[in-house]
């Protein structure tokens, strides 16, 4: 573009393409910068959500270390080092942010796009191509930070640790060229003031977080306001959800919270009215593990208390429970919902289950079925060419097995008969209501809802030819014959052709015919 002679025009249209592209590239670097404050404002509405969630933390704790200082002291001890050290690189990073900040408030408001220089922070922090005394002392803060914390987690929260040190560390760092850079001026020499801003409040949110995280590993993410035992409450853990005459039940009565160090000073429980003895039961990991016989099938009531020594006084946590015990399967449970038998051509729906056996751990098998839900099948035995068919069922508690089964009969639906105007056999109706009418077929006293369609019949009047009629009324035809039938004669409506509406492709047995007496 800029070799060979141009003419003056040439030479416009060039300068003038260089304004465009200068004018692109400036409306993008505003809309990086306002992209970076934006970021800085979502940061730091973050910031403000974690500072609550740990000042709740530390309220928490301390309520603990006052209630219980024998287990909550040294915790709040080193949770109270790690706050002051977080507070204090936080609040000396708000202090550089807001000397920074100074000059670009517009009514109130960040102006971003004005924060794009980089030489406000550069004389700052740097001096004649070295950190000056005021990057030193960034610096040093964030060193007494990571050191600070590291040396508080140590072993405890190795993981932690590790994280701090990579999080905050100042180390060089190799460039893309290769080229190695002191920490400081690799991340924040020559950006735009918006982006170096950003960076530091990313750094507040790192502090936060791993406040945070530290709070939470110390605290096992069980931090509760109000400690008193009175606010606890007994539960009945079982590893199984029935147990089986003679077999030894083996639950365990927990307060709300497990912990090793809450052990009842006294226990004092009996099962079914008859007190249990130290034998029949023991203390581990905070929980009262019973190891008594589960006794006979029904309902058992475990009942005592649970005394704990506070403060010299002693605090009762009543106990009140109870565990069924049933006996063991040893057949299924299965019904069909409508029928005791199932018939071909219709979705027959069944109920199977087994006592004591969750419906997740029932298998059940045959010919046509499938599961819908729950305990819930529906089986389809059109094709089933025997007269009867085996279900097989398969219980399975803890690992074992309890086979089953059940034999059904199996029918064809029942012959279905003619209608006029939905009556069957045989009906008095006036000629003209004949003339109208839907001829149908119904399937009386069935249990199952099924609609039929009738795509024709055979019309007969004495003295008259047979007339076959396609449809489900009489056609010109059948009417024309009917006008000539007299008063009190029969006319027959056979050979019926009905289908079953939702199962088009199974055979009905032949549709019993309608008589219709004429009235008039």
């Amino acid at each position: 573009m800029a070799s060979g002679k141009q003419t003056p025009r040439q030479k416009m249209i060039n300068l003038m393409y260089l304004v465009f592209i200068a004018m692109m590239a400036l409306n993008m670097s505003k809309e990086v910068l306002t992209a970076f404050g934006l970021m800085n404002e979502k940061l730091n509405a973050s910031n403000i959500s974690t500072t609550e969630r740990n000042n709740a933390f530390m309220a928490g704790l301390e309520a603990k270390a006052d209630e219980q200082p024998e287990k909550y002291v040294a915790i709040m001890e080193d949770a109270e080092r790690v706050h002051e050290l977080s507070q204090n690189l936080n609040d000396y990073i708000q202090g550089i942010k807001n000397e920074l900040l100074a000059e670009y408030d517009e009514d109130g408001q960040r102006d971003y796009e004005a924060m794009d220089r980089s030489d406000k922070l550069d004389n700052m922090f740097f001096a004649s191509g070295r950190v000056s005394p005021k990057g030193e002392e960034f610096l040093e803060q964030i060193r007494i930070y990571r050191e600070g914390v590291i040396d508080i987690v140590g072993d405890d929260y190795a993981q932690i640790a590790e994280e701090v040190a990579e999080e905050f560390s100042t180390e060089e760092v190799t460039n893309r060229e290769n080229v190695t850079q002191p920490w400081l001026m690799y991340h924040y020499q020559g950006y735009p003031l918006i982006a170096s801003l950003t960076k530091m409040t990313q750094t507040q949110s790192d502090i936060k977080t791993t406040e945070n995280d530290i709070l939470s590993a110390m605290l096992s993410g069980q931090l509760q306001s109000e400690v008193a035992m009175t606010n606890y409450t007994t539960l009945l853990e079982t590893p199984r959800s029935a147990y089986y005459q003679g077999e030894t039940f083996n639950g365990s009565i927990v307060l709300g919270r497990k912990d090793a160090t809450t052990k009842p000073n006294r226990v004092e429980l009996s099962l079914d009215g008859q007190k249990l003895s130290e034998s029949d039961y023991s203390i581990e990991d905070g929980r009262v593990v019973l190891n008594v016989n589960a006794g006979n099938a029904g309902q058992h009531k475990l009942e005592g208390s649970l005394i704990f020594v506070e403060d010299g006084e002693e605090t009762v946590v009543p106990v009140d429970q109870e565990f069924s015990v049933i006996p063991k399967p040893n057949a299924a449970t299965i019904s069909a919902d409508k029928m005791n038998v199932l018939y071909r051509g219709v979705q027959n729906p069944l109920t199977i289950s087994m006592a004591g056996v969750p419906d997740n751990n029932v298998s059940a098998s045959a010919p046509g079925l499938r599961k819908t839900s729950g305990s819930s099948y529906m089986m389809n035995v059109t094709n089933v060419q025997a007269r009867e068919v085996k279900i097989n069922v398969t219980g399975t508690i803890d690992g074992e097995s309890y086979p089953s089964s059940s034999t059904f009969r199996i029918k064809d639906i029942p012959r279905p008969v003619g209608t006029v105007r939905g009556e069957d056999g045989a009906v008095k109706m006036q000629r003209n209501s004949l003339e109208v009418s839907t001829i149908g077929a119904a399937l009386p006293d069935f249990d199952f809802d099924i609609d039929l369609n009738v795509t024709g019949f055979s019309f007969k009047v004495p003295g008259q030819p047979t007339i076959q009629v396609n449809g489900s009324r009489l056609d010109d035809r059948a009417k024309a014959a009917l006008r000539r039938a007299g008063r009190g004669e029969n006319v027959t409506i056979f050979d019926i052709n009905a289908r079953l509406s939702n199962n088009s492709g199974y055979m009905l047995k032949k549709v019993a015919p309608v008589v219709i007496e004429l009235t008039n």
